[in-house]
């Protein structure tokens, strides 16, 4: 029998541990109230952000749209797309800021011009996707920047921006405010000089193997866990307002942002 698991792994600072694990800890109870009970007992922490697929044991992660129209397609179903409380976010959708050093030299995105630019991963919407169609209006159908260097996650990124060893990164608008929130010490040396076009928020998913109509109570769950007034406190502590059905179109328009991005001559962020 295959062990299930749940996750949250896009916003995942050690510090939000226990956040991450009071909100599983109100879904479970909802899913519980319809009768099923052979549920993940805690969320797995190990889970990283863009893994190599969404297999058969993800009951419920939540992971970045534009892997879901690419690497992961075929593999999961939509349960619900989140809006969250924070700068950058609008109804069901969120963006990046581009950061870099509060003492360097570069004002606006143009200013990166050959600067060394930090890349969580190549399959990143946030860290890849959205930024790749704000340089390619600037590049001129060359490429942009001096090198740029892939490190793995946001955190990574920050961190070598902070440090100074790379010049600059876009980075998830949720992920800028959770540090906020948490190292603010860390946020205190960097500045936002941009912020990327929109894109729909990070859903929440299962597995496509999962059954339809399992998955159909998972996400009827979600949606009476977001509209409980009780349960406000666990969503606030994650900065969730609201979670909604998704719109499949939506994340299939990410691929939208690759193809403009290709049509002005910049199909890779470079």
């Amino acid at each position: 029998m295959t062990m299930l698991t749940a996750s949250l792994p896009m916003y995942n600072l050690p510090e939000m541990r226990p956040r991450n694990a009071a909100f599983w800890e109100a879904l479970a109870d909802e899913v519980r109230r319809d009768g099923r009970s052979d549920l993940p007992t805690e969320l797995t922490f190990t889970r990283g952000p863009v893994p190599d697929k969404i297999g058969d044991e993800v009951l419920f992660s939540q992971t970045c749209g534009y892997p879901l129209q690419t690497i992961y397609s075929g593999q999961y179903r939509l349960l619900g797309v989140p809006t969250y409380d924070a700068p950058g976010c609008g109804e069901a959708t969120h963006s990046a800021f581009i950061l870099v050093r509060k003492d360097s030299r570069f004002e606006k995105p143009e200013d990166l011009r050959g600067a060394t630019f930090a890349l969580n991963s190549l399959h990143s919407n946030s860290g890849m996707n959205l930024p790749r169609l704000l340089f390619a209006r600037l590049a001129g159908g060359k490429p942009f920047f001096g090198s740029v260097v892939e490190t793995g996650t946001h955190p990574n990124s920050i961190a070598r921006v902070a440090s100074g060893e790379l010049d600059a990164a876009s980075i998830d608008c949720l992920t800028y405010v959770f540090f906020q929130d948490h190292r603010p010490e860390v946020v205190d040396s960097l500045r936002v000089i941009g912020q990327t076009p929109d894109s729909p928020a990070i859903p929440f998913v299962t597995s496509i193997a999962t059954p339809v109509e399992e998955a159909a109570r998972l996400q009827a769950a979600l949606l009476r866990l977001a509209a409980d007034p009780a349960r406000r406190p666990v969503l606030e502590g994650l900065r969730l307002r609201n979670i909604s059905m998704p719109d499949p179109a939506a994340y299939a328009g990410l691929l939208d942002y690759e193809r403009q991005a290709a049509a002005l001559g910049y199909p890779e962020l470079a």
